[in-house]
């Protein structure tokens, strides 16, 4: 789902960047007011394993390709804006050190993956924890389907994008996009269950979306 160069117009790519990068002011200023000493090396830990994921592509047509995201995920352990600032690190490392994604549209993938993949799926997942049953299991369905969720979400606007630049017609890229995100959503929802059933069976008290809106620890997982 990396966009290269060239794909993408400048005036998309330019209103990414601004955009990511009042997301990730935002970030840095929120954390500084929340997160705790015990939160900081399971935000680096976090970063590495999202890291290593994506770098595993699975290739799509029109040039672009899809892969393991990690955005929800992130949101779910350590709150949305933390999620965005992760997003933005490893996707900066995975552009200047690795070639994947372009310099230029660097502002546009983060907006797809950081913003829309994982603050704005946070409160998909949010709105589904709420209305499914208060237990293990509605937990990890919400996590589950709320991880589908922000893979479609960021390969439609990632369609959408490369449409609107002329890269490719919409009727082409976004049903070649969807069709395969479709699949790779699943694999990401079973990967995020995987992960934050083995949190909460060893230490559910890492995983802040269970205090959402709650003023002590939800006991039932």
């Amino acid at each position: 789902m990396h966009i290269p160069d060239g794909f993408i117009s400048g005036t998309i790519n330019l209103a990414g960047f601004g955009i990511s990068a009042a997301g990730c002011s935002y970030s840095i200023r929120k954390i500084n007011k929340t997160m705790n000493e015990r939160q900081i090396p399971l935000l680096g830990v976090t970063s590495a394993f999202i890291f290593a994921a994506q770098m595993l592509n699975f290739p799509i047509a029109g040039g672009t390709s899809g892969h393991f995201l990690g955005a929800l995920m992130a949101a779910i352990l350590m709150g949305p804006w933390a999620s965005l600032l992760i997003m933005s690190l490893v996707l900066t490392i995975q552009c200047l050190g690795f070639a994947d994604g372009g310099i230029t549209a660097l502002g546009t993938n983060i907006f797809n993956m950081g913003i829309i993949g994982g603050v704005f799926s946070y409160y998909i997942f949010i709105f589904l924890k709420a209305v499914l049953p208060k237990n293990r299991g509605g937990f990890l369905t919400s996590s589950a389907i709320a991880s589908w969720f922000s893979v479609m979400s960021s390969s439609f606007f990632c369609a959408f994008e490369l449409s609107l630049s002329g890269t490719a017609p919409l009727k082409i890229v976004l049903p070649a996009m969807l069709g395969v995100h479709t699949v790779i959503g699943i694999g990401e929802a079973i990967v995020t269950t995987a992960v934050l059933s083995s949190i909460l069976a060893a230490r559910s008290d890492l995983i802040i979306s269970l205090n959402h809106g709650q003023g002590r620890q939800w006991k039932e997982v």
